[in-house]
């Protein structure tokens, strides 16, 4: 467990805003984050180094992609999705990415971070809708739910999980069940509960060249 709570978070320091990496350190005052009130970067910071409008655009992508721990070539699959939808790109595409079982998971409380929800699901400890499910980027949809596999370790680990993030609250779209194990999508994603502070006009921006 001591590994996916780090008492130090490089990336949230490097980006100077929260990304929520390292489970629940991230929501306490004991985040670096929190704690340094001053950017990271020495001097050259706090002079306040300007950035070029690339640069601007560029770091909400990266901002973007570490927060829901996607790849490159990941991130270009979701944004093409998001573009084919009708409504807003930007919106379909952050949708998108809070539909992935591991965000699901994390937010439900079965895993301390997001990446270690990942591990989770790909040592096959996860069903959606009965079926085992070992892809982290699996999208979730209105209706589905989400429980351990029927084995004694998996339910005794996701329950050690769920106690240990007891004070983690789901946004509205999801549910844990009265057991305790089960998740449930209510409906999909709403915008005005995503927690991560981004201007996803920029991304969409910068994707679109």
């Amino acid at each position: 467990m001591a590994r996916h709570i780090d008492p130090k978070c490089k990336l949230c320091r490097r980006e100077g805003v929260k990304l929520y990496l390292k489970g629940y350190r991230c929501e306490t005052a004991k985040c670096s984050i929190t704690k340094k009130k001053s950017l990271p970067g020495g001097k050259l910071s706090r002079r306040g180094k300007k950035l070029s409008s690339y640069g601007i655009h560029f770091r909400e992508k990266q901002k973007l992609k570490r927060y829901y721990g996607v790849f490159e070539r990941q991130f270009r699959n979701y944004y093409h999705k998001a573009e084919r939808k009708q409504g807003n790109t930007g919106e379909n595409l952050l949708i998108l990415l809070e539909r992935r079982l591991d965000n699901v998971l994390y937010h439900i409380g079965y895993g301390f971070s997001r990446s270690h929800a990942r591990q989770v699901i790909n040592h096959g400890h996860i069903t959606v809708n009965g079926r085992k499910v070992d892809i982290a980027s699996f999208l979730v949809k209105e209706g589905d739910v989400v429980r351990p596999v029927n084995r004694e370790d998996s339910v005794n680990m996701i329950k050690i999980n769920i106690d240990s993030n007891k004070n983690r609250k789901p946004p509205s779209w999801l549910e844990l069940g009265d057991d305790g194990l089960e998740g449930r999508v209510l409906q999909m994603p709403n915008m005005d509960e995503m927690s991560i502070d981004i201007q996803e006009q920029l991304v969409v921006e910068l994707c679109s060249t």
